[in-house]
């Protein structure tokens, strides 16, 4: 029986790393965003609190 051709595990491998590599990187913007906005409305809350105090 033939065997068929031999397959290509090393570039399947590469191809793995660069996608898992694209995916990290992704993720790790999307945290980075997430973290921005929450500081930008905490300090927007903050702002408005004090605001708030310094009317009343």
């Amino acid at each position: 029986m033939a065997k068929g051709p031999e397959k290509n595990t090393k570039n399947k491998a590469l191809h793995t790393k660069l996608l898992n590599r694209k995916k990290a990187k992704l993720q790790a913007k999307k945290k980075e965003k997430a973290l921005r906005l929450k500081a930008l409305v905490a300090k927007m809350n903050q702002q408005k609190k004090d605001e708030d105090s310094e009317t009343a």
